[in-house]
């Protein structure tokens, strides 16, 4: 059981990359969207129904797994990166699948994610994987906030 819980927090081994683990989650999660346009499921828009049950299932598990490997790997470590996939995802909703979205999704969200404005900081001060995961979910919903303003706008 262990062994799956880090393949979930490491979101498949990108929290082991030696470089910059948190944009090697954020990567995969944009993987992900890619694979859920091409197939025609989980979409982003206009319909994200599934799409959101899936954003609140893989945040649970999530939440879950990073429990279980907290005792051993500490509070946060940098290889659990399930937080930066689910952000990335959520950056992502009611926005219509384009590369170019997915790329500012992904700009915005790392943007919000490591300069921690608005009360993003806030959020790690929450036990074990709530407080993991909260920060990652509020810097998605910052992002997507800025992106559905420029997609508005333009």
């Amino acid at each position: 059981m262990k062994q799956l819980h880090i393949l979930i927090v490491t979101t498949f081994g990108a929290g082991f990359s030696p470089f910059a683990p948190g944009t090697a989650g954020a990567i995969v999660g944009c993987a992900f969207l890619w694979v859920f346009n091409y197939f025609h499921i989980f979409p982003t828009h206009p319909n994200p129904e599934l799409f959101i049950g899936l954003i609140i299932v893989v945040t649970l598990v999530g939440i879950y797994a990073t429990n279980q490997l907290e005792k051993e790997w500490g509070k946060d470590p940098q290889k659990v990166v399930i937080d930066e996939l689910i952000g990335v995802w959520i950056a992502m909703v009611f926005i219509p699948f384009t590369w170019l979205n997915v790329l500012i999704a992904f700009g915005l969200f790392r943007f919000f994610d490591i300069l921690k404005p608005l009360g993003i900081r806030k959020m790690e001060n929450f036990k074990g994987g709530i407080g993991v995961m909260a920060d990652d979910v509020l810097a998605g919903i910052y992002a997507n906030l800025v992106l559905q303003l420029i997609l508005y706008f333009l």
